[in-house]
């Protein structure tokens, strides 16, 4: 019987070298795979998100954003929940300020219920207008109960008249009453600003008797605070206690003994004037009173940051002819809405300068270097305008500008516009002088440029005060008055001298 040959396995196997070759490029991608794991945002586990979502300044990480993003195009909800679980409300609501509202619809829902009510003060008033419209009355009086009364009246008043009747309609009368109390002050008074929890105590109490109220109904104090309000038997604040200063007091000491003076808030005042006082007198909070001196709540300095940001945001916007109210999703019909109406005033303002420049056409045509350093002349003297009005805003917001030294400040600014003017005429009359071979051109151009940056100094302190004094806003209205001023006089300066002077 013959013998079956072997098969010859060496033309079937693989050769050693080179399967040891495809082994090790393997394992060389598995070992890369796992390193790069960490840094791949998509496989960036839950407990590293935290340290992931924010850049270094505290700015929110574009890919952070993206990997949202991404989780919303997938309706990965589960994912969702893990990115928005490791963010700060401050950080969740500056998240939605990112998206569009197609994903901030996708992304609402996976908002952990514990954090919204610290997520609707932080967000911007069109945004949380869409979240509130989207939540039951139920829902949200359960958030206004939750947040101190000041931040529950700015959430409420974002909502339409019949979502508001149903969400009081669910609240318990307490909080109700508190709510409609603080919606009877005009908006942006220290009434609306205040949040009514505040900590009080009688006059003939001792340390010991505070601290003991304060322990036992801790459920009823307020979130945060930092004095405790020394009350007459009128309910009349005579003293504050900062709870520092309680904590290291013997027990047995009277409140009446070592009670600190306070600055007392009226309820009608203006939120500006309040920001005013807090940075002048250096305030961490104040007592707010009512007309008969009554103690009705207190104001935090956490309060007093967020108006001076909106203070100076205004103003920053009004020098600009920018209406405060854009925003990251502002429409463009009402972005051109608010900023059309200035640009309008300014065509005005830019017919009258042209009109005077149509009185020395003749002169132009005659010298047609006139044409080209005229706007020279205007423009130096917008920026020079521009940098003393900016000077006197601030120092009106601030309260350092008023008719007490309207005279030394104006006369300062008088003399920075003739040495800036004389550095600037000497630099431009010598240029001009030099490549039009016409030093009387460049002695023209000199004194229109020292004329003009003068009258720029006296418009850009000049035009605020006065606004001001007429009780208008000096940052809305003053930047189109001063572009108009050093127009006209650059452009007559300049055209008359030369008419006097050249032809």
């Amino acid at each position: 019987m013959s013998q079956k040959p072997e098969p010859e396995l060496d033309t079937l196997a693989t050769p050693p070298d080179e399967l040891r070759g495809s082994l090790k490029a393997l394992a060389d991608a598995v070992a890369r795979e796992t390193a790069d794991a960490d840094e791949r945002p998509e496989l960036i586990t839950p407990e590293q998100i935290e340290d992931f979502a924010l850049q270094d300044d505290y700015a929110l990480n574009p890919e952070y954003i993206q990997l949202v993003i991404d989780a919303a195009d997938r309706n990965d909800g589960l994912r969702l929940r893990d990115l928005l679980d490791a963010l700060h409300p401050a950080d969740v609501a500056d998240l939605l300020g990112f998206l569009s509202e197609d994903y901030r619809e996708q992304v609402i829902p996976w908002i952990p219920a514990d954090a919204l009510p610290e997520v609707l003060p932080e967000l911007d008033d069109g945004i949380r207008e869409e979240i509130v419209e989207n939540l039951r009355p139920v829902d949200l009086a359960e958030v206004l109960q939750e947040l101190d009364s000041d931040d529950a009246a700015a959430v409420f008043e974002d909502m339409e008249a019949e979502q508001q009747q149903a969400v009081l309609a669910a609240m318990d009368p307490e909080d109700r009453e508190a709510m409609v109390t603080s919606l009877a002050f005009e908006e942006e008074t220290a009434g609306r600003l205040m949040q009514r929890e505040v900590v009080a105590a009688p006059d003939f109490w001792n340390v010991g008797d505070a601290i003991d109220h304060m322990r036992a109904h801790g459920a009823d104090l307020p979130e945060l605070f930092f004095d405790v309000y020394v009350i007459s038997p009128t309910h009349k604040p005579i003293g504050a206690l900062p709870v520092s200063l309680l904590m290291r007091t013997p027990r047995e000491v009277r409140l009446s003994a070592i009670m600190e003076p306070i600055t007392e808030i009226e309820v009608h005042m203006d939120q500006e004037e309040v920001a005013y006082i807090f940075e002048k007198y250096h305030l961490i909070s104040a007592p707010v009173v009512d007309q008969g001196g009554r103690l009705v709540g207190q104001i935090t300095v956490d309060d007093i940051v967020n108006i001076i940001q909106e203070e100076n945001r205004e103003d920053i916007l009004a020098l600009a002819g920018v209406s405060d109210e854009e925003g990251r999703d502002s429409t463009v019909f009402e972005v051109v809405r608010s900023r059309l109406p200035w640009l309008c005033v300014n065509l005005l303002t830019a017919f009258v300068a042209s009109s005077l420049i149509g009185m020395f056409q003749s002169e132009i045509e005659k010298l047609v270097a006139l044409a080209v350093l005229m706007p020279m002349v205007a423009s130096i003297g917008g920026n020079s305008g521009t940098q003393a009005l900016t000077v006197s805003v601030r120092a009106l917001s601030a309260r350092e500008l008023t008719t007490a030294n309207a005279l030394r400040t104006v006369w300062r600014e008088v003399r920075v516009g003739w040495f800036n003017g004389a550095v600037i005429a000497c630099i431009l009359g010598c240029v001009a002088g030099a490549v039009w071979q016409n030093p009387m051109l460049g002695v023209t151009i000199a004194l229109a440029v020292l004329i003009n940056l003068t009258a720029a100094a006296l418009a850009g302190t000049l035009v605020p005060l006065t606004l001001s004094k007429l009780d208008r806003d000096p940052a809305v209205a003053s930047p189109i008055f001063v572009t108009m001023v050093t127009d006209c006089i650059g452009f007559f300066s300049f055209l008359g001298l030369a008419a006097i002077i050249l032809l």
